[in-house]
């Protein structure tokens, strides 16, 4: 008998090991630091595509089941868009796109976010390059809206030849 609860034992551990990192990679980037990334998406000449979510949202979740984390994993994309994510309700640190540290919360709110989820595209200066889409919307179309926004930061970006500057 214990012999037999080892085994299963043994085998539940390896079958949350294989889970355990999958389920890291298969997620958004939280993000922490905007002035490091508008760094990265200058020297790439792209746009940084935000999500912003809340922990209780089932729209956010399926935002980001469906649409956001597969264009994260998509090779294909890192070329195009930097992808981060935003609580609205926490109040973790995050430096913001001027340097300057705040909270997820504060820069949802200094971005006019109050319905989740939100998305929005901004260029390595901290502006928003195009409409925000807010909520889940048509959900036949929403991917569509995605790549639009994305586009047209990139059209922007690149446009514009913005080269980073720090202001530190």
């Amino acid at each position: 008998m214990m012999r037999m609860i080892a085994t299963w034992a043994l085998i539940l551990a390896w079958g949350l090991a294989l889970t355990g990192p999958a389920r890291a990679t298969d997620s958004l980037v939280q993000a922490k630091d905007f002035h490091a990334d508008a760094r990265t998406a200058a020297q790439r000449q792209v746009p940084i595509m935000v999500l912003f979510t809340s922990p209780a949202c089932p729209y956010c979740e399926r935002a980001k089941r469906e649409y956001l984390v597969p264009m994260h994993m998509d090779s294909s994309y890192h070329g195009r868009v930097v992808i981060r994510e935003v609580s609205i309700d926490s109040t973790a640190r995050l430096i913001g796109f001027d340097g300057k540290p705040t909270t997820e919360s504060a820069f949802a709110r200094a971005n006019k976010v109050s319905v989740v989820p939100t998305v929005m595209v901004f260029d390595p200066r901290g502006a928003a390059t195009s409409e925000a889409i807010v909520g889940l919307l048509i959900a036949d179309y929403y991917f569509g809206y995605l790549e639009a926004a994305i586009d047209e930061g990139v059209r922007k970006v690149r446009s514009s030849k913005i080269s980073f500057k720090s202001p530190r």
